[in-house]
């Protein structure tokens, strides 16, 4: 995983990873998503993404969508807590269109009041979709009571009433306050080279005008255990059991990461699918994940089950979670762990997309991008002991929380 780092006089930083292909994956990495955003304006980040496409000074809706759909190439974005990406797929060749267009639309959009009002529909569309998906809805409530009284706890689409409250004046005061050149990464994968790439990054982002500034954020603070049973009249109960976590930046996170992906990680042989489904049949689906933030972290294990086997289901996510308090791993099932997830981590490296985002998503938010040897590295020097200690921390038997439909 070689690549290179470089910066433009205006401060946007640029990372390049050449390959053996006629494709190259193009993105901007904004810092600032959701959990910028006030209370009263929750959803205007993922707003914005949306009405980057209605219009700039030069092109009108329909020339954005068709810039790079005429030539079969893609256009997409999204928002997160912390981020906004807006990223093309494209042929070598169409790199110039890729870069033109995502320049146009970060720097050029006015926002037409008449679009802006047509998209809150849309959205709002958006937002009634996850309210039909109990699956969906569980995990951004959760979040929203991990973090309670904290931006971290917004929902990133909003709410109906704050959509419709947002106006185009908060649009320009978000983009003013929070989008710095020395805040945003352009990161570029795929088979073009090196000095094209600085060319062609110079040409159409040198000439932005610098803006810096800084992200400021406040540390969310740790809110006591929470356990909620709402009725929503589901076939199928829908089981969150979590807690704050490390933040990205936290020494120990690779050792969560390891820990997570034993416990319920994306395969069938995960500590959760054997216990509760191979073992018991109480559930189709069970999963665990750990999202990290620059200053947080939220570790949270979901359980699909029938509404008779929620208590059985949680007592054994329960179960699972003190084994890895109690008993350390032998040093064979660490070993077995390790070469896992370093398999997960190498296959993840053949889409060329998603090593885009890895990489400009690295060096936006921590200014550094390890190398695939420096990651193996990091893993094999994992031991027992730092799983039992990071199970002990993150798994407080006083602050796990519980919320559950059904």
């Amino acid at each position: 995983m070689n690549f290179e780092i470089f910066e433009l006089s205006n401060g946007i930083r640029c990372i390049h990873q050449a390959r053996n292909t006629k494709i190259v994956h193009v993105g901007l990495m904004i810092n600032a998503g959701a959990r910028d955003e006030s209370k009263e304006k929750e959803g205007l980040a993922h707003f914005i993404e949306h009405a980057l496409f209605k219009g700039t000074k030069k092109r009108k809706s329909f020339h954005i969508l068709n810039r790079l759909e005429a030539v079969g190439a893609e256009l997409n974005a999204y928002t997160t807590k912390e981020e906004t990406c807006i990223y093309a797929s494209c042929l070598e060749g169409d790199i110039p269109r890729s870069l033109d267009l995502i320049k146009d639309i970060v720097f050029n959009s006015t926002f037409p009041v008449k679009e802006l009002e047509k998209e809150k529909s849309v959205i709002i569309e958006e937002i009634q979709s996850y309210q039909d998906s109990p699956f969906e809805l569980v995990f951004d409530d959760f979040e929203e009571r991990i973090f309670k009284n904290h931006s971290l706890g917004n929902n990133i689409l909003g709410s109906k009433e704050s959509v419709n409250r947002l106006s185009q004046k908060d649009i320009f005061k978000f983009q003013k306050d929070h989008y710095f050149t020395n805040q945003m990464v352009i990161s570029i994968v795929g088979g073009t080279s090196l000095k094209r790439t600085k060319k062609l990054v110079e040409k159409f982002f040198g000439d932005v005008p610098e803006r810096r500034g800084e992200i400021k954020r406040e540390v969310p603070l740790i809110i006591p255990e929470f356990k909620e049973r709402i009725k929503l009249n589901t076939n199928q109960a829908h089981i969150i059991v979590g807690n704050t976590a490390y933040s990205a930046l936290h020494p120990n996170k690779r050792t969560l990461v390891l820990l997570n992906n034993i416990l319920g990680g994306p395969t069938m042989n995960n500590r959760l699918s054997l216990s509760l489904r191979e073992k018991k049949g109480l559930a189709y689906h069970t999963e665990s994940h750990y999202t990290s933030y620059t200053d947080s972290g939220l570790i949270s294990i979901y359980v699909g089950s029938d509404q008779k086997n929620i208590d059985k289901s949680i007592h054994l996510v329960n179960k699972e979670i003190e084994l890895f308090k109690k008993k350390k791993l032998g040093v064979r099932q660490v070993n077995m762990a390790k070469k896992q997830i370093k398999g997960q981590i190498a296959l993840g490296q053949e889409s060329g997309s998603n090593v885009m985002l890895g990489l400009g998503k690295s060096l936006l938010l921590y200014d550094r991008v390890d190398t695939l040897k420096e990651v193996f590295d990091a893993v094999d020097k994992i031991s027992s002991e730092a799983i039992l200690e990071t199970a002990n921390e993150v798994f407080s038997s006083a602050t796990n929380s519980e919320l559950i439909y059904y």
